[in-house]
Protein backbone atom coordinates (compact mmCIF):
# COMPACT_ATOMS: atom_id res chain seq x y z
CA UNK A 1 0.00 0.00 0.00
CA UNK A 2 1.26 3.33 -0.85
CA UNK A 3 2.08 5.76 1.82
CA UNK A 4 2.34 9.66 1.10
CA UNK A 5 1.87 12.67 3.53
CA UNK A 6 0.23 15.77 3.29
CA UNK A 7 1.66 18.92 3.98
CA UNK A 8 0.77 22.53 4.02
CA UNK A 9 2.25 26.24 4.93
CA UNK A 10 0.56 27.58 8.19
CA UNK A 11 1.31 29.74 10.34
CA UNK A 12 1.56 32.79 7.87
CA UNK A 13 -0.06 35.54 9.62
CA UNK A 14 0.67 38.73 11.14
CA UNK A 15 -0.17 40.75 13.70
CA UNK A 16 -3.74 42.50 12.66
CA UNK A 17 -3.17 40.49 9.30
CA UNK A 18 -4.77 37.03 9.16
CA UNK A 19 -3.85 34.39 6.08
CA UNK A 20 -5.06 31.25 5.34
CA UNK A 21 -7.46 28.78 6.86
CA UNK A 22 -5.22 26.73 8.97
CA UNK A 23 -7.62 25.17 11.65
CA UNK A 24 -10.24 24.45 9.05
CA UNK A 25 -7.33 22.05 7.36
CA UNK A 26 -6.02 20.53 9.97
CA UNK A 27 -8.37 17.85 9.36
CA UNK A 28 -6.90 17.01 5.54
CA UNK A 29 -3.03 17.01 6.86
CA UNK A 30 -0.71 15.51 8.23
CA UNK A 31 2.03 17.70 8.99
CA UNK A 32 2.36 21.38 8.82
CA UNK A 33 5.15 23.75 8.15
CA UNK A 34 5.26 26.77 10.53
CA UNK A 35 6.82 30.07 9.43
CA UNK A 36 8.70 31.29 11.69
CA UNK A 37 8.66 34.76 12.10
CA UNK A 38 10.62 35.96 8.91
CA UNK A 39 9.10 35.77 6.03
CA UNK A 40 5.24 35.64 8.15
CA UNK A 41 4.22 34.58 11.83
CA UNK A 42 4.72 36.07 15.00
CA UNK A 43 4.88 34.56 18.52
CA UNK A 44 1.32 34.53 19.21
CA UNK A 45 0.97 33.21 16.19
CA UNK A 46 3.43 30.39 16.38
CA UNK A 47 1.80 29.24 19.39
CA UNK A 48 -1.30 28.71 18.29
CA UNK A 49 -1.11 27.43 15.44
CA UNK A 50 1.26 24.68 17.21
CA UNK A 51 -1.78 24.41 19.71
CA UNK A 52 -4.14 23.52 16.86
CA UNK A 53 -1.42 21.61 15.05
CA UNK A 54 -1.44 19.05 18.44
CA UNK A 55 -4.84 18.77 18.93
CA UNK A 56 -5.48 17.86 15.39
CA UNK A 57 -2.27 15.16 15.79
CA UNK A 58 -0.87 16.68 12.80
CA UNK A 59 2.87 16.51 12.45
CA UNK A 60 5.17 19.67 13.41
CA UNK A 61 7.60 21.36 10.93
CA UNK A 62 9.77 24.34 10.74
CA UNK A 63 9.16 26.73 8.28
CA UNK A 64 12.33 29.10 7.69
CA UNK A 65 12.04 31.92 5.36
CA UNK A 66 13.94 35.31 4.28
CA UNK A 67 13.85 37.93 5.83
CA UNK A 68 11.45 39.86 3.59
CA UNK A 69 8.28 40.37 5.79
CA UNK A 70 7.03 42.94 2.53
CA UNK A 71 7.58 40.30 -0.40
CA UNK A 72 6.01 37.40 1.69
CA UNK A 73 10.01 35.53 1.64
CA UNK A 74 9.17 35.03 -2.43
CA UNK A 75 11.47 37.13 -3.72
CA UNK A 76 15.32 36.17 -4.27
CA UNK A 77 18.09 37.87 -1.83
CA UNK A 78 21.52 37.79 -2.56
CA UNK A 79 22.70 36.05 0.61
CA UNK A 80 25.62 33.73 1.91
CA UNK A 81 25.75 29.98 2.95
CA UNK A 82 26.50 31.16 6.25
CA UNK A 83 23.82 33.96 6.33
CA UNK A 84 21.28 30.71 5.31
CA UNK A 85 22.80 28.73 7.94
CA UNK A 86 21.96 31.70 10.69
CA UNK A 87 18.97 31.99 9.83
CA UNK A 88 17.85 28.62 9.52
CA UNK A 89 19.49 27.80 12.96
CA UNK A 90 17.51 31.42 14.29
CA UNK A 91 14.36 30.33 12.96
CA UNK A 92 14.63 26.52 13.77
CA UNK A 93 15.37 27.50 17.37
CA UNK A 94 12.14 29.56 17.90
CA UNK A 95 9.76 27.36 17.00
CA UNK A 96 11.38 24.49 18.53
CA UNK A 97 10.70 26.70 21.86
CA UNK A 98 7.46 27.31 21.25
CA UNK A 99 6.56 23.57 20.61
CA UNK A 100 8.40 22.44 23.74
CA UNK A 101 6.49 24.87 25.98
CA UNK A 102 3.46 23.76 23.95
CA UNK A 103 4.22 19.72 25.13
CA UNK A 104 4.94 19.11 21.33
CA UNK A 105 8.44 18.07 19.32
CA UNK A 106 9.20 19.48 15.97
CA UNK A 107 9.24 16.25 13.31
CA UNK A 108 10.84 18.02 10.53
CA UNK A 109 11.99 21.44 8.51
CA UNK A 110 11.20 22.43 5.30
CA UNK A 111 12.33 25.91 3.88
CA UNK A 112 9.59 28.61 2.65
CA UNK A 113 9.37 30.03 -0.43
CA UNK A 114 12.62 31.78 -2.52
CA UNK A 115 14.94 30.03 0.34
CA UNK A 116 13.33 26.95 -1.16
CA UNK A 117 13.56 27.38 -4.52
CA UNK A 118 17.50 28.65 -4.32
CA UNK A 119 18.49 25.68 -2.37
CA UNK A 120 16.83 23.51 -4.79
CA UNK A 121 19.61 24.47 -7.47
CA UNK A 122 22.35 25.74 -5.04
CA UNK A 123 24.40 23.20 -3.39
CA UNK A 124 26.27 25.79 -1.36
CA UNK A 125 22.72 26.87 0.17
CA UNK A 126 21.66 23.54 0.50
CA UNK A 127 24.97 22.06 2.33
CA UNK A 128 23.99 25.43 5.21
CA UNK A 129 20.68 24.47 5.70
CA UNK A 130 20.85 20.91 5.73
CA UNK A 131 23.97 21.51 8.10
CA UNK A 132 21.94 23.60 10.72
CA UNK A 133 19.37 20.90 10.94
CA UNK A 134 22.50 18.48 11.17
CA UNK A 135 23.74 20.61 14.20
CA UNK A 136 20.55 21.42 16.22
CA UNK A 137 17.87 18.84 15.38
CA UNK A 138 19.66 15.68 13.88
CA UNK A 139 16.60 13.80 14.03
CA UNK A 140 13.97 15.75 12.60
CA UNK A 141 13.11 15.12 8.53
CA UNK A 142 14.20 17.86 5.61
CA UNK A 143 11.75 18.38 3.31
CA UNK A 144 13.08 19.58 0.31
CA UNK A 145 11.96 19.55 -3.84
CA UNK A 146 12.09 15.83 -5.10
CA UNK A 147 15.56 15.20 -6.73
CA UNK A 148 16.75 18.62 -5.23
CA UNK A 149 20.53 20.05 -4.22
CA UNK A 150 18.42 20.00 -1.18
CA UNK A 151 17.77 16.59 -0.75
CA UNK A 152 20.79 15.44 -1.58
CA UNK A 153 23.07 17.47 0.94
CA UNK A 154 20.38 16.21 3.74
CA UNK A 155 21.35 12.66 2.57
CA UNK A 156 24.94 13.17 2.01
CA UNK A 157 24.73 14.42 6.16
CA UNK A 158 22.69 11.33 7.27
CA UNK A 159 19.72 13.09 7.71
CA UNK A 160 15.89 11.88 7.00
CA UNK A 161 14.60 13.71 3.87
CA UNK A 162 11.34 13.46 2.40
CA UNK A 163 10.99 14.45 -1.48
CA UNK A 164 7.92 17.15 -2.16
CA UNK A 165 5.89 17.26 -4.89
CA UNK A 166 3.28 19.83 -5.92
CA UNK A 167 -0.37 19.31 -6.46
CA UNK A 168 -0.85 22.92 -8.49
CA UNK A 169 1.99 23.03 -10.22
CA UNK A 170 3.16 21.95 -13.42
CA UNK A 171 6.89 19.98 -14.02
CA UNK A 172 9.29 20.67 -17.21
CA UNK A 173 10.89 17.67 -18.48
CA UNK A 174 14.17 18.24 -16.06
CA UNK A 175 12.41 17.72 -13.21
CA UNK A 176 12.06 20.78 -11.86
CA UNK A 177 8.77 23.13 -11.51
CA UNK A 178 7.43 25.52 -14.34
CA UNK A 179 8.80 29.02 -12.64
CA UNK A 180 5.34 30.82 -11.40
CA UNK A 181 5.95 33.62 -14.07
CA UNK A 182 5.11 31.04 -17.25
CA UNK A 183 1.43 31.21 -17.71
CA UNK A 184 1.35 27.61 -17.25
CA UNK A 185 2.96 27.39 -14.20
CA UNK A 186 -0.15 26.14 -12.54
CA UNK A 187 -2.55 24.13 -12.29
CA UNK A 188 -6.15 25.29 -11.42
CA UNK A 189 -8.32 22.73 -12.41
CA UNK A 190 -8.87 20.11 -9.55
CA UNK A 191 -9.59 17.02 -11.04
CA UNK A 192 -6.18 18.10 -13.29
CA UNK A 193 -4.18 18.44 -9.95
CA UNK A 194 -5.74 15.41 -8.01
CA UNK A 195 -4.78 13.23 -10.97
CA UNK A 196 -1.21 14.21 -11.15
CA UNK A 197 -1.09 13.69 -7.61
CA UNK A 198 -1.82 10.18 -7.69
CA UNK A 199 0.09 9.54 -10.58
CA UNK A 200 3.19 11.01 -8.85
CA UNK A 201 2.23 8.64 -5.50
CA UNK A 202 1.39 5.67 -6.87
CA UNK A 203 3.85 5.62 -10.04
CA UNK A 204 6.51 7.82 -9.26
CA UNK A 205 6.39 10.00 -11.68
CA UNK A 206 4.71 12.89 -13.74
CA UNK A 207 3.83 14.18 -17.03
CA UNK A 208 5.79 17.15 -17.60
CA UNK A 209 4.69 20.20 -20.09
CA UNK A 210 6.72 18.53 -22.94
CA UNK A 211 4.59 15.45 -22.37
CA UNK A 212 7.55 13.10 -21.43
CA UNK A 213 7.41 10.66 -18.34
CA UNK A 214 9.50 12.16 -15.48
CA UNK A 215 11.06 10.14 -12.79
CA UNK A 216 10.85 11.53 -9.59
CA UNK A 217 9.95 10.40 -5.17
CA UNK A 218 6.98 11.23 -4.01
CA UNK A 219 7.34 11.44 0.04
CA UNK A 220 5.17 14.64 0.85
CA UNK A 221 2.43 16.63 -1.12
CA UNK A 222 2.30 20.16 -0.81
CA UNK A 223 -0.78 21.92 -0.35
CA UNK A 224 -1.32 25.25 -0.67
CA UNK A 225 -3.38 26.99 2.07
CA UNK A 226 -4.27 30.25 0.97
CA UNK A 227 -6.00 30.09 -2.08
CA UNK A 228 -9.45 30.81 -2.79
CA UNK A 229 -10.86 27.14 -2.68
CA UNK A 230 -7.94 25.38 -0.94
CA UNK A 231 -10.35 23.73 1.69
CA UNK A 232 -12.25 22.19 -0.76
CA UNK A 233 -9.23 21.11 -2.92
CA UNK A 234 -7.88 19.51 0.60
CA UNK A 235 -11.00 17.45 1.81
CA UNK A 236 -11.32 16.14 -1.91
CA UNK A 237 -7.78 15.18 -2.18
CA UNK A 238 -7.83 13.69 1.43
CA UNK A 239 -10.74 11.41 0.55
CA UNK A 240 -9.44 10.84 -3.20
CA UNK A 241 -5.88 9.36 -2.04
CA UNK A 242 -7.61 7.54 0.97
CA UNK A 243 -10.25 6.14 -1.48
CA UNK A 244 -7.50 5.18 -4.17
CA UNK A 245 -5.80 3.20 -0.74
CA UNK A 246 -3.64 5.32 -0.24
CA UNK A 247 -2.33 5.50 3.31
CA UNK A 248 -1.87 9.16 4.99
CA UNK A 249 1.01 9.82 7.54
CA UNK A 250 3.38 12.08 7.90
CA UNK A 251 7.12 11.14 6.63
CA UNK A 252 9.57 9.42 8.37
CA UNK A 253 9.13 8.25 11.50
CA UNK A 254 6.54 8.85 14.32
CA UNK A 255 7.20 11.47 16.54
CA UNK A 256 5.83 11.31 19.84
CA UNK A 257 4.05 14.70 21.29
Amino acid sequence: MPTVDLNCDMGESFGAWTLGNDEALLPFITSANIACGFHAGDPGVMKRTVRAALRHGVALGAHPGLPDLVGFGRRNLDISAEEAFDMTVYQLGALHAVAQAEGGRLHHLKPHGALYNMAATNAALAQAIAEAVYKVQPELVLYGLANSELTRAGEQLGLRTAHEVFADRTYQANGILTPRRQPDALITDADQAIAQVLQMVQTGTVRSQQGTEVALRADTVCLHGDGAHALEFARRLHQELRAAGVQLQAAGPAVAP
